[in-house]
């Protein structure tokens, strides 16, 4: 089992670029939104009215993309985990990794541009914690909520998110990573479920309908509902 778990890595490894200098992977992003500084500093932390994710790498720092384009879907996908296994295993905690069907990229893309924010609570023990997220693609951001509301728009975030497009027209696939930005504040798992819930609620049309009152009817919106939805009870 090793051995074929160490072939498997070696393949993906290929793909894969020598670490690069830190001023090689700064990458500029669109005029609207205001760099932080490389994945895994925080130098500002303007949130939500000044979106400021961290500065992402780009995706040919991580992978050879060239290379990436005569694999399958389904090898990609495959290489993607392998890659977020690769940082775990040479960074430590603090990384994840999932894939996503282009057509539910742009549906996601789609209703985020209409409504950035909603509030999650992340089950931890016999209570919840309740997480504030800003969608505006190809990014989501994430902060606790009673940061948010101690900090502003100057609350420091627990994780960001970069969705990579470069193979969603030759492969239907969209590459996906999180980069938990406090691993004192958010794990792995935790990391993981928050981002595929926040994607739930908006790719999923009866949870998006909380999204909308949220963002446009917020006097109608009741955070009971969102516990409803994902099965937890009202504390």
């Amino acid at each position: 089992m090793m051995q074929r778990l160490s072939t498997r890595l070696a393949s993906s490894a290929s793909v894969l670029l020598s670490r690069t200098t830190p001023s090689s992977v700064q990458e500029t992003l669109p005029s609207s939104f205001v760099k932080w500084a490389l994945m895994g500093s925080v130098r500002t932390s303007r949130f939500a009215t000044g979106f400021s994710p961290l500065e992402a790498k780009p995706l040919n720092s991580i992978m050879d993309v060239e290379r990436a384009q005569h694999k399958s879907p389904e090898d990609l996908a495959s290489i993607w985990d392998d890659v977020m296994f690769l940082l775990l295993y040479h960074l430590g905690r603090g990384h994840i990794g999932v894939s996503m069907k282009a057509k539910l990229y742009r549906l996601l893309e789609q209703r985020a541009a209409d409504c950035q924010y909603f509030v999650i609570p992340l089950w931890r023990g016999s209570g919840y914690t309740t997480m504030f997220s800003q969608v505006k693609m190809p990014y989501m951001i994430f902060t606790g909520l009673e940061d948010y509301k101690a900090q502003g728009t100057q609350a420091s975030p627990y994780l960001t998110v970069t969705h990579y497009t470069e193979f969603a027209e030759s492969k239907d696939l969209v590459l996906v990573r999180g980069d938990v930005v406090f691993t004192s504040k958010l794990n792995d798992d935790e990391a993981k479920w928050l981002l595929e819930t926040t994607q739930s609620f908006y790719l999923n049309d009866a949870r998006y309908r909380l999204v909308e009152r949220f963002n446009k009817q917020t006097r109608d919106f009741e955070f009971k509902d969102v516990l409803h939805a994902l099965d937890m009870p009202a504390l």
